[in-house]
């Protein structure tokens, strides 16, 4: 058996809703029946054969080839299987996954794993917006799982993140991890102003010194006994991270606007 492919045809002109193609749905499903799937590409729905030349027969294993940023949930509440994406994704991507593993090789635009309940995402080129964070309206962002961005993520990363982990090899924007319950966002690159903003607890890790607001207080320099561990428990997956040693950091606790129980550790 060979991996489920939809290679684009030609050049999108509307944007395309491919949260129909997940493993989850394809399941059992004989190839003609794939072709006759129905996806919203804006206010018409087109044929998954009109869209994609379709090939393959694992639809454990998806792999989306040519893709662009006008390919938007692809991933969406996948459960089970896991999806490549060979080149740029849309929004929404991996968005409500659960157990399930994707893979994009470009970059993706904004809220990609907003929601997310478990799982692995895995992006190697930049991440827009909202990454792993929570729909206009919600107040719960990322559950579990790892996010791990080899380039650079944008602003409100981790916005009302509730648990998991999000790795970040690049840069990160302003209001890093803003309104975040609990969890951790990690971050080898530079990062923009005001993180933690209006954070209740979790941890924002950081080996570069940020512009923090007047409501996070000094709490000078430690030596924690769980960031070993913590640093061990990314030695499996293929990132920077693995070999990062952070054996100091200095602590700053807040958002004491909120209940001041998060914390930004910064390597000293």
């Amino acid at each position: 058996m060979s991996a489920l492919t939809f290679t684009l045809k030609t050049e999108l002109k509307q944007r395309v809703d491919c949260s129909p193609l997940t493993p989850d749905r394809l399941a059992g499903k004989s190839a003609a029946e794939i072709a006759e799937i129905e996806v919203q590409s804006g206010n018409r729905k087109l044929r998954a054969d009109a869209v994609f030349a379709i090939a393959g027969d694992d639809a454990s294993q998806l792999v989306f080839k040519q893709s662009t940023g006008k390919l938007d949930f692809i991933g969406k509440g996948m459960t089970t299987g896991s999806i490549t994406v060979e080149g740029d994704a849309g929004s929404y991507v991996g968005m409500q996954m659960k157990n399930a593993v994707l893979h994009v090789t470009g970059s993706v635009d904004a809220y990609a794993a907003c929601e997310m309940k478990s799982g692995e995402l895995m992006i190697d080129g930049n991440a827009g917006d909202f990454l792993g964070a929570a729909l206009p309206g919600n107040q719960k962002g990322l559950q579990g799982g790892i996010i791990i961005v080899k380039g650079n993520a944008s602003d409100r990363c981790g916005d009302h993140m509730r648990r998991g982990v999000i790795l970040i090899e690049g840069n990160a924007g302003a209001y890093l991890g803003s309104r975040m319950t609990a969890g951790t966002i990690a971050v080898l690159g530079k990062v923009g102003p005001l993180p933690g903003y209006a954070m209740k607890r979790g941890t924002l890790l950081l080996l570069n010194q940020p512009t923090l607001s007047a409501t996070f207080n000094d709490c000078g320099s430690h030596t924690l006994g769980f960031l070993p561990l913590l640093l061990k428990s990314w030695q499996h997956y293929p990132t920077r991270f693995a070999g990062l040693a952070v054996n100091r950091v200095r602590r700053y606790a807040g958002d004491l606007a909120g209940n001041g129980k998060g914390e930004i550790l910064v390597a000293v």
